[in-house]
């Protein structure tokens, strides 16, 4: 059952009743979700908004078949304000698995190499299209690399810190343990494949939360498997940052809240 945590998800839950009803029918027995905040956060690129974690919070929370919400991201060791977000995501009562982002650094040193050589370019283009490339192309990538090394650059750093391994293996246990029966999983990674295949096989309900366009082929296939896929624009309203929110549906629900006419 879907019972509104705040007065603003009560106003806004009017005039998203018909999604907010399909999500009640989809989460209908106990359900654990899983959120993939590194794939999840970059989603705003392509939506032009933003998911803000209090009002997720306060919404998911508001089913009462949702029994644990878990948040998978990382932080800048060091970072104050990195820490500090961490520590705001624990304080709005998420179950928060975290870990310090990994630093990598790929030379782009061209004054060791020769200008046909694809070295550098390896660590960023896959090799089945390295392999397409004319030679003019590589020497080109890599003249521009020697343009960098003139202004002082040496090296491309790169972050990394997924929770491919940590997710996959929480939603498995838990259905081992049967914490739930409902899975409900925020990313649409690849990776994820493998075990919401098992998570169906298991006869679990899985429940894919994302937007269109950022949905791997691999976990669409799995469709035909049973896999329930929601689309958050429906919900957007209820889940983004204030400033976001439609302003005509805001100001409505500022006045209702109010008691303006």
């Amino acid at each position: 059952m879907f019972s509104p945590k705040t007065e603003k998800i009560k106003k806004i839950t009017e005039r998203n009743q018909e999604a907010v009803e399909r999500l009640e029918k989809l989460l209908g027995n106990s359900t654990r979700v899983y959120i993939d905040y590194a794939n999840v956060r970059p989603w705003s690129t392509k939506l032009h908004w933003h998911i803000d974690l209090r009002r997720l919070k306060q919404f998911l929370d508001s089913f009462d078949t949702v029994g644990a919400v878990s948040f998978y991201g990382g932080y800048i060791k060091g970072d104050e304000r990195s820490e500090r977000e961490i520590k705001q995501v624990e304080d709005l009562a998420y179950i928060v698995r975290t870990k310090p982002v990994k630093f990598l650094r790929f030379s782009i040193n061209a004054s060791s190499i020769s200008a046909d050589s694809t070295a550098l370019l390896k660590p960023f283009i896959r090799r089945a299209l390295l392999r397409k490339y004319e030679v003019s192309t590589i020497e080109y990538l890599n003249e521009r690399f020697a343009d960098m090394n003139k202004k002082g650059e040496y090296y491309i750093e790169d972050r990394k810190c997924n929770f491919d391994v940590e997710i996959s293996t929480d939603m498995l246990l838990d259905s081992e343990r049967k914490n739930g029966e409902i899975f409900v999983l925020w990313s649409g990674d690849s990776d994820f494949a493998e075990p919401v295949k098992k998570l169906l096989e298991a006869g679990r309900k899985v429940v894919l939360c994302a937007t269109a366009g950022k949905i791997s082929s691999e976990l669409n296939t799995l469709r035909v498997k049973g896999l329930e896929v929601f689309d958050i624009f429906h919900i957007k309203d209820l889940i983004c940052w204030n400033r976001e929110i439609n302003k005509r549906l805001d100001k409505s629900t500022k006045d209702s809240v109010s008691g303006a006419p």
